[in-house]
């Protein structure tokens, strides 16, 4: 990772007086690049903690000083971003923004983010970069916090432990621990719901120091929402200051085209429900030399390698019998990322059924037909590997050869290790 970028001349943004529901597409999500259909509105209605905060009258805040990490999925179903509620919301003073990986616009691809600055109400409002290069780079700094009394947390995260949004909130919570300042989670859904969770727990915590991408003692796919998340965190830091605005209408079991609430794609690799669905299996594959269908029009749903045998994959595959999804072989040149501009034979995944299907599963077959076919052409960099599967007994078994079966048992013991330890901090 390169080391923390300078601050750059900040660039003004302008968010329109009040947008509204017709505005979405041309504000915040807005001028900032690019927005969401808003999908699923009308259906099972769930209230983020954002919606909760304001029909309860910004009790929490009432009367403070407040920065807002934020992005363009902070919004409500009608289409008002966090920014706009908090900032038009009696008795509280919105003093700082604060952006996490891919920026405020949710566009940047970068490995570094610069800060810039929001015109708002009259006023210019800095928007911090959490994301300004290395894990250094992610924190808030104590001059960035020493006007504020609460730092709040809005962004939809998509149930994964290698997304690093939620790491972004846990260095903020310490830094904000160190400050005595107040944090504040306003919760939103865990969209590949809250129930399943797969993959080995973290750990090595010593990664905490080098990635974003293994931050949390949890499984790779976790089943918590944002709020329980800090939750743990604020037990194992030992704070006291962490308020979560609950949802309402959430149920465990829920997908996030059940809630009725908009899909934003989080990241410019996330387009869909079904992408996040496979993202916690298939986004391993980025610490190996395969891509995984970024500048594709199938993110982490395609992989494939210029000296890849698709069709074979696809056979072993199919006899592995997974459940809940289906195989393909398909051709890509991809426009961006691994083997950018190069001919890739690879496998095409659907989900026929998301209850069923397990990514992890699916990863470690799909591993398993590539490296038998293909020992000499797949590589693996094992450091990053760590950092995404979230042990060494990964590498170690596959390099000794072990049996799917005994791969599978380290996938599923983490899960079941962790679905004890997670029991106090769950909210629904």
């Amino acid at each position: 990772m390169a080391g923390p970028a300078k601050r750059a001349r900040p660039e003004v943004l302008r968010l329109p007086e009040a947008p509204g529901v017709a505005a979405v597409a041309g504000c915040l999500v807005l001028a900032l690049g690019g927005c969401a259909s808003l999908p699923g509105l009308g259906r099972s209605k769930v209230e983020t903690g954002l919606e909760v905060l304001e029909k309860t009258g910004f009790k929490e805040l009432q009367g403070k000083r407040v920065g807002l990490i934020t992005n363009h999925t902070g919004m409500d179903r009608r289409g008002r971003t966090t920014v706009e509620v908090l900032a038009k919301a009696k008795g509280v003073r919105l003093e700082a923004l604060f952006s996490p990986e891919h920026g405020f616009t949710g566009t940047n691809e970068e490995n570094a983010v610069s800060s810039s600055t929001l015109r708002l109400g009259g006023r210019d409002i800095p928007i911090v970069s959490l994301y300004s290069g290395g894990i250094s780079g992610m924190r808030p700094r104590p001059e960035d916090l020493k006007n504020l009394d609460a730092l709040v947390f809005d962004i939809q995260d998509i149930g994964t432990r290698a997304y690093t949004y939620l790491a972004t909130m846990g260095m903020a919570m310490e830094e904000v621990a160190k400050a005595g300042l107040k944090f504040i989670v306003l919760d939103r859904p865990n969209p590949i719901n809250g129930v399943t969770m797969e993959g080995p727990v973290l750990d090595d915590l010593s990664l905490r120091q080098v990635t974003a991408t293994a931050y949390f003692p949890e499984p790779v796919r976790h089943g918590l929402t944002p709020g329980e998340i800090a939750r743990l965190y604020a037990a194992e830091l030992g704070y006291g200051k962490l308020t979560v605005v609950k949802m309402r209408g959430w149920t465990r079991d829920q997908w996030f085209d059940e809630t009725g609430l908009p899909w934003i794609p989080p990241s410019p690799n996330m387009p869909d429900l079904e992408a996040a669905a496979l993202y916690p299996g298939i986004s391993i594959f980025e610490s190996s030399n395969l891509a995984v269908g970024r500048g594709t029009p199938l993110p982490f749903r395609w992989i494939g390698a210029p000296w890849m045998k698709g069709e074979e994959v696809v056979r072993r595959l199919n006899e592995a019998g997974l459940e809940g999804i289906s195989f393909s072989a398909q051709d890509y040149t991809p426009s961006k990322s691994v083997f950018q501009g190069e001919l890739c034979h690879g496998v095409r995944m659907k989900v026929t059924d998301r209850e069923k299907v397990r990514p992890l599963k699916v990863f470690l077959r799909l591993n398993d037909a590539v490296m038998s076919l293909h020992p000499q052409e797949m590589q693996w960099r094992w450091d990053e590997a760590k950092r995404m599967v979230g042990t060494d007994k990964f590498r170690e078994m596959i390099e000794r050869k072990a049996s799917l079966a005994e791969l599978d048992a380290l996938f599923d013991q983490g899960a079941r290790d962790f679905a004890e330890l997670r029991q106090p901090h769950l909210l629904y």
